[in-house]
């Protein structure tokens, strides 16, 4: 069926909006919900009946319904206050208004054909790179277009746990306007990232938006402005910013996904991702409760090399933060070398394992190993950057930590990670002189997770060298809260601080009253 209505058509069959010639993007769900009142629109149609039809009765806020019709509405050029086409009828619902012609395909009435199923999902999340549009006018430009994605798609492959379809196959896509929804069901993938490429002069703007393919849940949505005078350097650069961005979003909506899976109908993956928001408290008592999970993970998987990386993280919290048994020193070093051992191509499973092992085995040069490693495998990833810092500040390399932790916060600013690099930035400027600085890093890295115990540790040093000694002392009160068990002599032991830097952060801390 199309629908004519001002200089616009609708083809409900393809899916598709036309203004005029030009073929517009609109999101499936903006599509779906577009349809319903232009399809019904000799009625109001009311809240409820919307979210039945376009949500299939999932809860809705009423903000995400508003920010839907806004974008219905910010597609036909039409907007709140004109109502041209969309009319709001105030406590009743919305109503197409505009003028419509129906045309009728010569095969409407034909019985549609059951599409295709599809292929299965993959039991890991799973993402396909489409061609970016170039929107530059000029046809020579694809070539930029198509590098981008080609190198996105080369980057997304390096991480371990998530599956990037190919190039041959998204590439199919190109010059076609597509709905995700059956990109995904095409392919068999979780997640679609879609953008643009417009180049003007010596400017490019770059697009990007991660999808949901299930609903057409937007993920992630960035855009890049950047002076073109290095071509290839923008290109990885972008490319290595995109990248970035798109592994936390994906691991947040995976531990959201599993959250919904039933109990009895988890493998694996799915514990380990039960077990990560609590490891990731970076406290003793969510660490324990995560240990479960990934040793059910192991006993179904026992050579998976990133749950082995997270128990390793896990029993070294608990170590260092809940009593220094030694038991749990050994079990997260023995899971720190299984993890190398299986993990010679999983980025995120060497990162926790040179942790661990530069922490609590105090050797660096295996430590030291694995980052580098980590990083020929995933040069992007924040999570690598972010455990890497750690224990190289420990070693006394502030300017090589610092540096680490800043890379790690511009790779992925809003990572549930990025207290730890806040954090050494913090650290790092203290063993620099730096107190004001320090001080700075010190208060945002709280900010970020205050129930991180240590973090008030490295706040409360710059503080007592500066003479600010009750600032300093409320700091260590608030890290003795959250760690009774705290004390300088142990934790600097338990992490192997090195020689060079021991006494003047020992001295530091001695200042602000906590506890020899």
């Amino acid at each position: 069926m199309l629908y004519h209505f001002e200089d616009f058509a609708l083809d409900q069959d393809r899916r598709e909006l036309r203004r005029g010639s030009e073929l517009l993007r609109v999101e499936p769900q903006v599509f779906d919900l577009l349809c319903y009142p232009l399809c019904n629109r000799d009625r109001v149609v009311s809240k409820d009946d919307i979210v039945e039809t376009v949500w299939q009765g999932r809860i809705v806020s009423d903000a995400t319904l508003s920010s839907r019709i806004n974008a219905v509405r910010s597609a036909l050029n039409d907007n709140g206050d004109a109502q041209r086409l969309i009319r709001t009828i105030m406590r009743k619902g919305i109503r197409f208004v505009g003028t419509v012609r129906e045309e009728h395909g010569a095969q409407t009435a034909a019985v549609p054909e059951k599409p295709p199923q599809g292929l299965s999902l993959p039991d890991r999340p799973s993402i396909a790179v489409l061609p970016f549009d170039n929107m530059s006018g000029d046809p020579e430009q694809d070539y930029f277009a198509d590098g981008m994605v080609e190198d996105i798609i080369t980057g997304l492959s390096r991480i371990k746990w998530l599956l990037a379809i190919a190039r041959n196959s998204s590439f199919t896509y190109k010059g076609r306007a597509v709905d995700v929804t059956q990109v995904g069901r095409d392919l068999g993938v979780c997640y679609v990232l879609e953008g643009s490429v417009r180049k003007v002069g010596g400017r490019v703007r770059i697009t990007g938006q991660l999808i949901v393919a299930e609903d057409g849940t937007h993920l992630w949505a960035e855009r890049y402005d950047r002076d073109l005078t290095d071509i290839f350097a923008v290109q990885g650069e972008i490319t290595i910013s995109v990248v970035a961005a798109i592994e936390p979003n994906v691991r947040r909506a995976e531990i959201e996904r599993v959250k919904r899976k039933r109990p009895d109908n988890v493998d694996a993956y799915d514990l380990l991702l039960r077990a990560m928001p609590q490891v990731y408290t970076f406290m003793p008592e969510g660490a324990a409760g995560g240990l479960p999970l990934l040793d059910r993970a192991l006993a179904i998987e026992p050579g998976y090399a990133l749950a082995h990386g997270f128990a390793s993280w896990a029993h070294q919290t608990i170590f260092v933060r809940g009593g220094m048994h030694p038991e749990n020193r050994k079990k997260s070093i023995q899971h720190a070398l299984a993890a190398i051992e299986h993990g010679q191509s999983d980025a995120m499973a060497l990162a926790l394992a040179g942790f661990s092992i530069g922490l609590l085995a105090h050797d660096r040069r295996l430590s030291d190993e694995a980052f580098e490693r980590a990083l020929a495998l995933s040069a992007s990833c924040a999570f690598v950057y972010s455990f890497g810092c750690a224990p190289v500040a420990y070693s006394g390399d502030a300017t090589r930590a610092i540096a680490w932790g800043e890379h790690a916060m511009r790779l992925s600013p809003l990572d549930a990670m990025s207290c730890i690099p806040q954090g050494i930035i913090g650290f790092g400027s203290f063993l620099l002189g730096r107190y004001e600085e320090a001080i700075l890093a010190g208060r945002r890295a709280v900010q970020l997770n205050s129930g991180f115990s240590i973090l008030h540790g490295w706040l409360a040093a710059p503080l007592a060298k500066l003479g600010r000694l009750d600032e300093a002392k409320a700091a260590g009160e608030r890290l003795l809260a959250l760690d009774p068990t705290f004390t300088i002599s142990r934790w600097s032991a338990a992490v192997g601080i090195a020689p060079p830097i021991f006494d003047s952060v020992t001295s530091a801390m001695r200042l602000s009253g906590l506890p020899e």
